[in-house]
């Protein structure tokens, strides 16, 4: 996977990405991350990038020169035969979900569009944006925080990223579900042990307690996902005894 991220502010996406799992990530050479400071395509000779928004109104708006010379010149050093997928992240986006990540993570090159002020050039985004994506119904000051939480997510889906790739398959929304508790060494902390199934070894019965945990956490903190999923037979038997819910 190739991000690279149009931005003002290309030391605040750097020192973000360059730790942890993504960072060793990087080092292996599983991800690469270019980022691109848009003030370096302005032809504005005081460097300005933006300027009083048409109509009025308060607040500056990014200009679509500088954005637009920005991503031809991303296009120009990946050879893009075909246009290649352009994120813009603002609030008005759709909302970003584990499904939109392992999609995102089956493309070979990601390109970022980080907007400030009081946005960018309708013009520019109409020709280069082919998807527009939001983390949440609330502002940022900028895209570069929103972009790394997308970059992090689309990571852990490209195989070895994680140093155990089963943990992209049973962490939290992989299935529709919460991921289950989860505990460690002591057995025993301030008077309340481990559940005893995940001390019997019994590998059937700790996998039908996990799932059937992550039904429970499910229903009870997000039943907005747990009346999307679809359960098998096994699950519906347990949610009607725990949970009086008949499920079609």
């Amino acid at each position: 996977m190739n991000y690279h991220v149009m931005t003002l502010f290309p030391d605040m996406i750097r020192q973000g990405m360059n730790t942890s799992i993504i960072g060793r990530a990087m080092e292996k050479g599983l991800l690469s991350l270019d980022c691109i400071d848009i003030r370096a395509f302005t032809k504005e000779k005081h460097g300005h990038v933006d300027d009083a928004p048409y109509g009025g109104g308060a607040g500056m708006v990014m200009q679509a020169q500088p954005v637009y010379d920005c991503y031809l010149h991303i296009c120009s050093e990946i050879h893009a035969e075909t246009k290649p997928r352009v994120i813009y992240l603002t609030p008005q986006g759709k909302t970003f979900d584990q499904k939109m990540s392992v999609e995102f993570a089956k493309e070979e090159h990601l390109i970022f569009l980080c907007g400030h002020y009081e946005g960018i050039d309708e013009r520019v985004l109409n020709k280069i944006v082919t998807d527009e994506i939001s983390i949440g119904d609330y502002v940022l000051t900028g895209g570069e925080l929103a972009a790394m939480v997308l970059m992090d997510s689309i990571s852990r889906n490209i195989p070895g990223v994680l140093h155990n790739d089963i943990s992209a398959e049973t962490e939290s929304f992989s299935d529709g579900l919460l991921e289950y508790p989860q505990y460690t060494r002591p057995e025993v902390f301030e008077g309340e042990r481990v559940p005893e199934v995940l001390l019997s070894g019994h590998h059937a019965n700790i996998a039908k307690w996990r799932r059937e945990q992550s039904i429970l956490r499910t229903y009870e903190r997000r039943p907005d996902l747990f009346h999307q999923v679809e359960f098998d037979k096994k699950d519906r038997k347990f949610i009607k005894e725990q949970l009086g819910l008949l499920l079609p």
